[in-house]
């Protein structure tokens, strides 16, 4: 069954299809709900309507963490971080930099 959340954002996104806070918000329910391949297309989605969007960055540099696309997300993470670091968004900018820990330990 599906998540309410994740339906309602579903409804929004046929309504407004471009719409990257939309696509993000879809994309972290469906990361939450470990259904990492379809919030991947989403979250990418997101960072391409909206280049400046470091939150979906992170969460979207997380989701091919999940899936063992480590090289994925390190570019995504990179990318991300420098998003973030020209945002002035430092909490993001430290989350990316925890998750770049994680994917070197993890031999990405």
């Amino acid at each position: 069954m599906e998540d309410p959340r994740s339906e309602m954002f579903r409804k929004l996104i046929d309504k407004d299809p471009e719409n990257p806070m939309i696509l993000f918000s879809l994309g972290n329910e469906l990361f939450k709900e470990e259904k990492y391949e379809e919030a991947r297309g989403h979250l990418a989605k997101a960072v391409e309507n909206k280049p400046d969007y470091s939150v979906a960055f992170r969460t979207l540099g997380r989701t091919h963490f999940e899936l063992g696309e480590y090289d994925e997300a390190r570019s995504v993470f990179e990318r991300g971080r420098e998003v973030a670091q020209e945002n002035g968004d430092l909490q993001t900018a430290k989350e990316i930099n925890v998750f770049m820990k994680r994917l070197e330990k993890r031999g990405g």
